[in-house]
């Protein structure tokens, strides 16, 4: 049996998949761990009948690329007390952040929308209250918005996080936001706010925002037509051109309405390919489990 990543944390939920080869994966909900059982056969084990039991908390098996979540919202939207949480098959809120498997195998994340195509209200996780419900963020009380309507649907990926305390040497040095990893789906039909789809990186930008690094992971959902088509950022410019560029575009133009300054990015103003998106992603991921394991101060955020 092989284990990886290690992690000494509680398991509380975990998802089932058998690959081609005929392995099976077990996959915490929570940490990311991944449990491999080399001889299993799918043949002979229905994915419905199998649970394990470490210690005293079952970990329930569910189907790949299936989640267990639906959004309940409360509050009005485009209001100080909207919000959207997330709530399992069991009927309790769980975090969008921190309960949302972000590996589905195969190069495959979930992706949580935050704010559809086509749309200004700067909706975000709400990192800093328990169950970090989506919610429209604010500045001075006031709801905030974009100047004008952002063209792809974006959101976060679940079970990262950019360290306030890593000075990224790649990144001119530049700290991490304390946020979750970004995402820029951009595929062509408009998501929901607390979606979760399917997605595979293709590119990655490093934007850096008032000195601090705020990647943003260019990704398409596997259910585009032309998914099967866009595997690197090479891809990207044969079937959706010119999108790098205006995605990065409008990231460093967005906030001079507001009088600031162009946001500026590093990686010499370039976007990265997928394997360096890919980099990004496992080393965010790493160290989200260490603030989820209390290994490195979370300061206000809440990791329930």
């Amino acid at each position: 049996m092989v284990v990886a990543p290690a992690s000494t944390a509680t398991l509380t939920a975990a998802r089932l998949t058998a690959s081609v080869g005929g392995a099976l994966h077990v996959h915490s909900a929570r940490y990311g761990l991944l449990v491999k059982f080399p001889s299993f056969s799918p043949k002979r084990v229905s994915p419905a009948a199998v649970s394990l039991r470490p210690r005293r908390h079952l970990l329930t098996c569910t189907a790949l690329y299936k989640t267990n979540f639906s959004v309940k919202e409360e509050g009005t939207p485009e209001t100080l007390d909207y919000r959207a949480f997330f709530i399992d098959s069991a009927g309790k809120k769980v975090s969008p952040w921190h309960d949302i498997p972000l590996h589905l195998g195969d190069g495959v994340f979930n992706f949580v929308v935050e704010i559809p195509k086509d749309s200004s209200a700067k909706m975000e996780v709400a990192t800093d209250e328990p169950f970090t419900p989506i919610k429209q963020d604010t500045k001075k009380g006031k709801l905030r918005y974009y100047p004008y309507n952002i063209k792809w649907n974006y959101g976060l990926l679940p079970q990262t996080w950019e360290d306030p305390s890593y000075a990224n040497p790649e990144v001119e040095g530049a700290l991490g936001d304390n946020d979750p990893v970004d995402v820029v789906e951009i595929g062509d039909v408009r998501a929901k706010i607390g979606d979760v789809l399917r997605v595979k990186p293709v590119a990655a930008l490093a934007m850096i925002d008032e000195g601090e690094l705020d990647w943003k992971i260019v990704a398409i959902s596997l259910n585009d037509p032309r998914a099967s088509l866009v595997n690197d950022m090479n891809d990207v410019e044969i079937y959706f051109p010119g999108t790098l560029t205006a995605i990065r575009d409008w990231f460093r133009d967005y906030k001079i309405p507001d009088g600031k300054p162009a946001n500026k990015f590093g990686l010499g103003n370039k976007p990265a390919n997928k394997d360096y998106a890919l980099k990004v992603i496992t080393e965010t991921n790493d160290s989200w489990a260490k603030l989820i394991k209390r290994s490195v101060p979370a300061g206000e955020l809440s990791l329930v």
